[in-house]
């Protein structure tokens, strides 16, 4: 039985970032819950091989979430397919860590491009598709969204931005009926982050700021996720709710 406070079937959802990582595990976790899907990502063969694992009724489209543009293509496609949308969710990162002193103007440059600039032209369009009828919005965000690490100016500042982002637009866009959340993970094993821990200090570190003792994983966040595209979320928004076994905290 399906409960009725975390149905989404047949919810129209654009899940950007879903060729590989958070975004294809997400993009799963929808699917098997009968959510209907447009994927979205710079990679098209990442794009064919995760709709070959979702199987039917999902929509793709490459799309490069930092180009209004096909931003815009991208939220028509999965109208044409599906009639509306209700709910995006967007798991699109860039995640560079060095000393500040080290770190190129460029780099710092291309982290804010892809995880603020890319996630308020993602908003926007949104919003637009939703108006009149309301929608959820949904961003992942990082525990760095809060603390502060060594060697994180890029993705920390970028992340908090995020999450300051996402408070301004659930301010704005609430009368309209939508709602926009972000979810903030601790460190959690990706290709995205796969380089880094595969240092053992690296992982040593991260595991010993985290109070349950283990990395995060993808499945950990779904609950979450869900909770926030369905009815038993209808009155959260603005928020950064953070899933990371207690890493803010500390």
């Amino acid at each position: 039985m399906c409960d009725p406070i975390f149905d989404i079937r047949h919810k129209s959802i654009v899940v950007a970032g879903a060729a590989s990582g958070l975004g294809r595990a997400m993009a799963l976790a929808l699917k098997a819950r009968g959510a209907c899907l447009t994927l979205a990502d710079v990679s098209a063969a990442g794009l064919a091989k995760a709709a070959d694992e979702l199987g039917s009724d999902v929509a793709v489209c490459a799309a490069d979430i930092t180009r209004e543009e096909e931003v815009e293509a991208a939220f028509s496609f999965a109208i044409e397919r599906f009639g509306a949308v209700d709910g995006v969710v967007n798991t699109v990162g860039r995640l560079h860590i060095s000393p500040a002193l080290q770190l190129q103007a460029d780099t710092f440059r291309a982290t804010l491009d892809a995880n603020v600039t890319g996630a308020f032209l993602l908003s926007r369009a949104a919003a637009r598709t939703m108006a009149g009828k309301g929608g959820r919005i949904v961003h992942f965000a990082s525990v760095s969204s809060l603390v502060a690490n060594r060697d994180y100016a890029a993705y920390a500042s970028s992340k908090a931005a995020l999450s300051q982002l996402v408070r301004v637009l659930a301010r704005e866009w609430a009368p309209h009926g939508i709602t926009v959340n972000a979810i903030g993970p601790a460190m959690t094993e990706t290709p995205m982050t796969e380089n880094y821990l595969a240092r053992s200090d690296f992982r040593a570190q991260s595991l010993a700021s985290i109070p349950l003792c283990r990395l995060g994983r993808p499945e950990d966040l779904i609950g979450t996720l869900v909770l926030l595209l369905a009815p038993g979320g209808a009155f959260i928004t603005g928020q950064t709710v953070y899933v990371d076994g207690g890493r803010t905290l500390t």
